[in-house]
């Protein structure tokens, strides 16, 4: 391989991708999904309040708390802002907003599974069905079909 032939650097600037509502003044942004790898990386904006369903997820998930606070019901620590949190592949845990604007960038691989209060598997969401729900969302607030790395 030469400096010529070598895959390019893709670059999305922070505006270039929108972030659509999901409720409650709570967001989505999708940046990248690759299939293959089983990779999914968003960006969300959280209220006080919001909740995720209990879930845990096939792979390792890594997050970076940029502004608020946000933990999870399972554990005694906060997430704040510049703080980072690595979660194994099978790790059980229930996200819970506790400061408005709380903004989080997650790293994901494999699939979310939603766990229903016995434990069973209530519902599964991945990165392809993250992505189609954020053009959706993106398309009834009148959005442009977002650019997210997809590959």
């Amino acid at each position: 391989m030469t400096i010529a032939t070598a895959p390019h650097a893709q670059h999305r600037g922070a505006a270039e991708l929108p972030f659509a509502e999901i409720g409650g003044g709570n967001k989505l942004k999708v940046i990248q999904v690759d299939v293959a790898e089983g990779l999914w990386i968003v960006e969300n904006i959280f209220q006080t309040g919001y909740a995720v369903q209990t879930h845990r997820h096939t792979g390792p998930v890594y997050a970076y708390t940029m502004s608020g606070a946000w933990k999870y019901r399972e554990y005694d620590y906060v997430n704040r802002a510049g703080s980072f949190l690595f979660e194994p592949a099978g790790s059980v845990h229930t996200l819970e907003c506790i400061e408005d604007d709380t903004q989080v960038w997650f790293q994901m691989y494999g699939v979310n599974l939603n766990l229903a209060d016995d434990g069973s598997i209530e519902s599964v969401f991945d990165g392809p069905g993250a992505l189609e729900a954020y053009y959706a969302l993106c398309e009834a607030e009148g959005l442009p079909r977002p650019d997210v790395l997809v590959s």
